[in-house]
């Protein structure tokens, strides 16, 4: 399998609503590598690296989100992987 690394910005209601707690529960269910933290504009940015595929499934999951959010957009960049991330933490 391709290792790829994941930069994702989502929009929508994503602040407020346990967005950041369901990424990470995300990434740990696909044992995914990176972060995931809030920005001061109100969305969310996350960073993930693993499989391909599995990356895949978990995009799908943020355009999904948690009850209560409504995710509008995400803005999606694929990039290289880099391995320098043990583990998925959510950074403040």
């Amino acid at each position: 399998m391709t290792q790829k690394a994941l930069q994702v910005k989502v929009f929508g209601m994503v602040q407020g609503v346990g967005f950041r707690y369901y990424t990470l529960r995300r990434a740990q269910h696909y044992r995914l590598n990176g972060y995931v933290k809030n920005l001061p504009d109100r969305t969310v940015e996350a960073y993930a690296e693993g499989a391909e595929e599995t990356l895949q499934h978990f995009l799908a999951d943020l355009r999904r989100g948690p009850s209560g959010s409504q995710v509008d957009d995400l803005k999606v960049e694929w990039l290289a992987y880099s391995g320098k991330y043990s583990g998925f933490d959510i950074k403040f």
